[in-house]
This record gives structure tokens, C-alpha cells and sequence, in this order.
């Protein structure tokens, strides 16, 4: 039900540019199907929960609650069941948000800028700045890029990593700026090191006010190559933050290990949210199902994913370390419906 629901809000919130648009029909079909994975990871948890508090609470309604409490059964006999189904959510969610969601996100988002731009081709996002920019290009190079603005063609803080078939770092460049003009780079404030298979610079560094660079990738391949971690697997962020860890680039690659844990802790939401609708569910009077249920299960859910955020944005912030960031709401969840279940008569 929600699947089919948010596809046709989103259908009605862009009307105008589908009809509009020029790719037909097919273009249409390929954008919601490739909605579904990530549509499923977003709604699987809540429905969980409206799933679980309707439920419980219809049992309540006809009293059968009571019934099986009578005939001797706990609270976790009851809600066993239920439980085990949240866990398989769970497992679920874990494994299409890691093999089905990033590449659907890059074939989503590539559609949407059909669509949006109703035509064929997307356009390019010329005057698009680009903060805190990483990147892999040829010749085994790690881009580092504080600033980068496709409108003039120009980076600020630039650090370059050189590594050989072994991941050994064999140079690092910095610069202040750089400049693509007359089909080439140019680096202005320039230093670069040099360095052994030990990690040990060979030699002192060189300094050059202005240097044409041996750079062969445009402004365009950095702007269509740049790593976006959505779009990454767990392996594939894991190996990319290991690589930019190299760089000093520590707030970014605090923000990465932070994404990281979040792929590994945010699938946990489709048993843990069903852990707190289960003491509300057997704690509602008997008129206490229908849209009371909703509206609990709103209220309840809108504070887990509020407490959610909150410890996201600190962990990027870093007030909080990556792992805790991750996990602190789902402990704060966890242990709060363990308190509510173990307070049940």
C-alpha cells in the first residue's frame, strides 16, 4: 500500500513535466521501477510499525490479549511472531540497500533529469560549485579538492595523491589553486613530495609559483566522476574511505565513516520500531485500533527518526565519534521499548 501510494503522490507532484516530457512512456516505467528499492527502505520500517499496533491492538479489541495471558503465555511468546518478522525486515532492508539502492539512485536520478528537463539529454549544470570534491583519476591518482567551480573552471585547496599498483603513496602534490585553460591545468603555489616504498620522501620538496600540470582529466570528468557515497556499496565506501584516509582530508573522512555505520545500523529500524509499537499496541483500550493506531504509530515513529537525525548531524559535526553517531538513537530506541515492554502486567 505504501509502495503504490508514494508513487502516485510523486506521480501527481510531477504531472506537468511528465507530460511534458519527450522520452514516452518507457522512460516513465524505468523511473518507478527503479523508485521501488529505494521507496521499500524508506517506508518498510513505518509500515512495520502500523502493521504491528493495528494488529495487537485488534487482538486487544476482541480480547484476545487477554485470553492468551490467561492461559499462561508471556509477553514474548505473544509477540514472537512479530518479532521475528521485524528481524527479516531487517535482514531485507540490509541487503537491497546495499545491492539495489545505489544503483538505483544513479539510474533514478539520471531519469528525474529527463523528466524534469523534459528532453532526451540532461543538461549540464555549468555554474554548479562543488565543496569538499574527492575523486579517483587516471594514472592511479586520489583528487582531494576543497572548492571547485564548473562555472570558471577552478579549484582551491588542492591536494593530489600518487599511488602505485600497490596502493603505495609515490608522490602528493598541494596547491593553492588551479586553473584549466588552453585544454591543460595549470597550479599556481605548488608543492609536491616525492616518496619511497617506505613512506619517506626521497628528496625536498619542490616549490613552483605557477606549474602546468600533467592532468588529463577536463572540469566535465570531474564533475560526472566525483564519488557520491549513495551511490556506493558498503565494499566499495569501506575501500574508497581507506584511500581518502591517506589524504589528511579527516573531515570528510569522518563524515564517510559515518555513512558507513549508518549502512550497517539503519536497517535495524524494521525490528526496532516494532519493538516500540508493541507495548503501545497491548497498552490500547478496545476502541483504541484504527486511527488511533495511526496516529501513535506517527507520533512514535516521527521521534525515533527526529532522535535519528539529530545523532547523524552531531556525528558529522563531530560532537559525537562516527560509531556512536550511528548507534546512539538505535541503543536510546532499543532500550526504551525494552523498558515499556518489561513495565506490561
Amino acid at each position: 500500500m505504501f509502495l503504490f501510494l508514494y508513487i502516485i503522490i510523486d506521480v501527481f507532484s510531477n504531472l506537468e513535466n511528465l507530460l511534458k516530457m519527450k522520452g514516452g512512456l518507457n522512460t516513465v516505467v524505468q523511473y518507478y521501477v527503479s523508485y521501488l528499492p529505494i521507496i521499500f527502505v524508506q517506508v518498510g520500517p513505518f509500515a512495520g510499525l502500523i502493521a504491528t499496533l493495528y494488529t495487537f491492538g485488534k487482538l486487544n479489541r476482541d480480547n484476545e490479549i487477554i485470553a492468551m495471558r490467561s492461559s499462561g503465555m508471556g509477553i514474548f511468546q505473544i509477540t514472537r511472531t512479530v518479532v521475528v518478522f521485524g528481524f527479516f525486515i531487517s535482514l531485507l532492508t540490509f541487503w537491497i540497500n546495499d545491492r539495489f539502492v545505489p544503483y538505483s539512485l544513479s539510474i533514478n536520478q539520471q531519469l528525474k533529469e529527463k523528466i524534469e528537463n523534459s528532453s532526451d539529454k540532461p543538461r549540464e549544470k555549468e555554474s554548479q560549485d562543488l565543496d569538499n570534491l574527492s575523486m579517483y583519476g587516471l594514472r592511479n591518482r586520489l583528487f582531494f579538492v576543497n572548492r571547485f567551480s564548473a562555472a570558471t573552471s577552478t579549484m582551491e585547496g588542492i591536494t593530489i595523491l600518487e599511488h602505485d599498483e600497490h596502493q603505495n603513496i609515490t608522490k602528493k602534490i598541494v596547491a593553492n589553486k588551479g586553473v584549466y585553460k588552453d585544454g591543460g591545468w595549470t597550479f599556481y603555489h605548488c608543492i609536491t613530495y616525492e616518496f619511497d616504498l617506505n613512506g619517506q620522501m626521497k628528496n625536498e620538496p619542490t616549490y613552483y609559483e605557477e606549474e602546468i600540470m600533467g592532468i588529463p582529466e577536463s572540469p566535465q570528468e570531474f564533475l560526472s566522476q566525483r564519488q557520491k557515497p549513495d551511490y556506493m556499496t558498503i565494499a566499495q565506501l569501506e575501500d574508497y574511505i581507506w584511500k581518502l584516509s591517506k589524504s589528511g582530508a579527516s573531515g570528510v573522512v569522518r563524515n564517510l565513516k559515518v555513512d558507513l555505520y549508518q549502512r550497517f545500523t539503519s536497517p535495524l529500524q524494521g525490528i526496532i520500531i516494532i519493538l516500540i509499537g508493541i507495548p503501545f499496541s497491548l497498552m490500547m483500550k478496545k476502541r483504541a485500533t484504527g486511527l488511533s493506531s495511526l496516529g501513535i504509530s506517527i507520533f512514535v515513529g516521527f521521534l525515533y527518526y527526529v532522535l535519528n537525525a539529530v545523532s547523524i548531524a552531531m556525528g558529522k559535526a563531530g560532537v559525537l565519534p562516527p560509531l556512536l553517531a550511528a548507534s546512539s538513537s538505535h541503543i536510546i530506541a532499543i532500550a526504551f521499548s525494552l523498558y515499556l515492554i518489561s513495565k506490561l502486567p
